[in-house]
């Protein structure tokens, strides 16, 4: 569609944090997520180490 963009990206995050999120099996096999809650992502950014990086774009 005209005027829609897509983004994948690569950061860290300290593992310690992240154990309190269970990984979800979503889509194939092979396709592995954490789910965040909204209310959790300022929380979850201030343990984002180093940068974020763009690795693919989609338009």
């Amino acid at each position: 569609m005209k005027g829609r963009a897509g983004y994948v990206t690569r950061f860290e995050v300290e593992s310690d944090f992240l154990s309190r999120y269970p990984v979800q099996q979503v889509g194939g096999r092979t396709i592995l997520e954490l789910w965040v809650p909204a209310e959790e992502l300022d929380e979850f950014n201030a343990h984002i180490v180093g940068e974020i990086r763009l690795t693919h774009e989609f338009s």
